[in-house]
């Protein structure tokens, strides 16, 4: 099964290169035929140039694998590399490696330290690990807030899917209603690897509000 699948990487995908969902499909086949090759590829670039952005993309392949205490180290070595020391991509990936790897203080601080982006995506980004680090402290108030506000931009729907499951937790169903309908809708007009990279939190809203609009007896949005 393996071979076929080489030959069909090596021989077949290529023809098709310039096809956004072939190449894909192609990485996707790649990943399980070497699992290891992005990582064994990101090491050799870093032990031949020690530079910010290959010491990034090391700890990008480390946080992949959700080896993420690993890629804290590398992030902060990567940043110091950057020019002036600082750079405000690379320390909001290290805010949500440290967040990942249960560094809660160290998350926040380093999220509060961000200067502001010209780019109101990358603001998203980082109010969205903003929401959860107040999620995960208690502020339950402030952290829906910003689900519900970031959500309104963001493509995708983890905003939405955050938000219900926090008013699930809280005990407030009947308002999880309107962010598991719209994180259904987003859902549904995602090609499918789109939706497979966030596969669980998609099939935990589906299956949470099918359960709840079962208990309403409702037939649909």
């Amino acid at each position: 099964m393996l071979g076929s699948l080489a030959y069909v990487v090596m021989e077949v995908l290529p023809r098709h290169g310039a096809d956004r969902t072939m190449r894909k499909v192609k990485g996707a086949a790649v990943k399980v035929i070497d699992p290891e090759r992005d990582l064994r590829a990101a090491r050799a670039a870093l032990e031949t140039a020690d530079t910010a952005a290959n010491r990034t993309l090391f700890a990008d392949t480390l946080a992949e694998r959700g080896m993420w205490a690993e890629a804290i180290g590398h992030y902060e070595a990567g940043e110091a590399k950057a020019p002036g020391g600082s750079d405000r991509a690379i320390r909001l990936k290290r805010a949500r490696a440290c967040f990942e790897a249960g560094r809660f203080k160290a998350a926040r601080d380093l999220v509060e330290s961000l200067p502001p982006s010209a780019s109101q995506s990358d603001n998203d980004r980082a109010a969205l690990l903003r929401a959860r680090l107040l999620e995960q402290a208690g502020e339950t108030a402030g952290a829906l807030a910003l689900y519900a506000e970031v959500g309104e931009r963001m493509p995708g729907a983890e905003a939405q899917c955050r938000r219900a499951a926090l008013l699930v937790t809280l005990g407030r169903e009947a308002e999880a209603m309107a962010p598991l309908i719209e994180a259904e809708r987003r859902a549904q007009r995602m090609d499918r690897h789109e939706r497979a990279r966030r596969a669980d939190m998609y099939a935990w809203a589906a299956e949470t509000l099918a359960e709840l609009r079962a208990e309403r007896g409702q037939s649909g949005g």
